[in-house]
């Protein structure tokens, strides 16, 4: 679903205090460019569907990426007011839900 212009808004970007101390500035941002284009980096098949769905009926988009051997989530609120980038261990996910491949 890679597209060359964003699929949707960002709103304000925040960012844990653990990924500002520990993932480079220019990694974050080329983690955002590909979470905005489409390229939802490890995620299972039924998750890039969802975000596809998310992107035109206005849902939370969900992003993940391996930086430097840790899950890194990037995600935008439903009403597009934020957009999160944290470690997957600072965020909970129902117990047994898969959704990294």
């Amino acid at each position: 679903m890679r597209s060359s212009r964003p699929l949707f808004q960002l709103g304000q970007i925040v960012k844990t205090k653990s990924i500002t101390e520990n993932v480079e500035p220019s990694k974050i941002a080329s983690l955002i460019r590909n979470h905005i284009t489409g390229d939802f980096g490890i995620l299972e098949n039924t998750y890039i569907d969802a975000n596809k769905e998310a992107i035109q009926n206005g849902e939370r988009v969900l992003s993940a990426y391996m930086v430097q051997g840790k899950k890194v989530y990037i995600i935008t609120e439903w009403d597009r007011s934020v957009t999160t980038v944290l470690y997957a261990d600072e965020h909970h996910i129902k117990s047994g839900e898969k959704v990294l491949k």
